[in-house]
């Protein structure tokens, strides 16, 4: 991890050029952090849509995308369940236990997996994997031992961002724009 030393651009491509997985803390990170609770016990959450945008894109371009969260909520299941990510696990009393969890079931390495957290119970994943990142907003201790820091607050487009740059790193990103701009210039 950074340590708050500067890690510069290329050291950064060549951590994405290898990446398979991307997961994501969902509270602070996919999230602005805020819970919302109902009168009835219910609760809801404010998802950005653009990160969701850039996540169906990694999808279609062949890399794997999950979520990791400490808590349960039916918000998150219902997201991930919009955007066709079945990788999903909620409610775990030890993050780095099930992200072990997902490597084996997935059979890939550390090196293979990006992850975007926010505070302090992310740092055993965020030390562990090829790419850590972190939303402009994470806590202090978090931000100065990524690899990579959003210019973005979590909830805000942050994921968005190290997809952006995930997929610029491996060529893909420019295909996606193609296949955009050709659908605009059919007749």
């Amino acid at each position: 991890m950074a340590g708050g030393s500067v890690v510069t651009a290329g050291s950064i491509d060549a951590r994405a050029a290898g990446i398979r997985l991307i997961l994501f803390d969902v509270d602070g990170v996919l999230t602005d952090g805020k819970i919302l609770l109902h009168a009835d016990g219910s609760e809801s959450k404010q998802f950005d849509i653009k990160d969701g945008t850039a996540i169906v894109w990694a999808q279609r371009a062949g890399l794997t995308v999950g979520f990791l969260s400490a808590r349960s909520s039916a918000s998150t299941a219902q997201r991930a369940s919009q955007l066709g990510v079945t990788l999903v696990r909620q409610g775990v009393t030890s993050k780095l236990e099930a992200y072990e969890s997902m490597l084996r079931d997935h059979t890939l390495a550390d090196t293979q997996v990006a992850y975007m957290g926010d505070d302090i119970l992310d740092l055993p994943v965020l030390g562990r994997v090829g790419l850590s990142a972190a939303p402009a907003d994470a806590a202090d201790e978090v931000r100065t031992r990524v690899h990579w820091v959003s210019r973005r607050p979590g909830g805000h487009g942050a994921a968005r961002e190290l997809i952006e740059s995930v997929l610029r790193a491996q060529g893909r990103l420019e295909s996606i724009v193609a296949a955009y701009l050709a659908e605009g210039t059919r007749a």
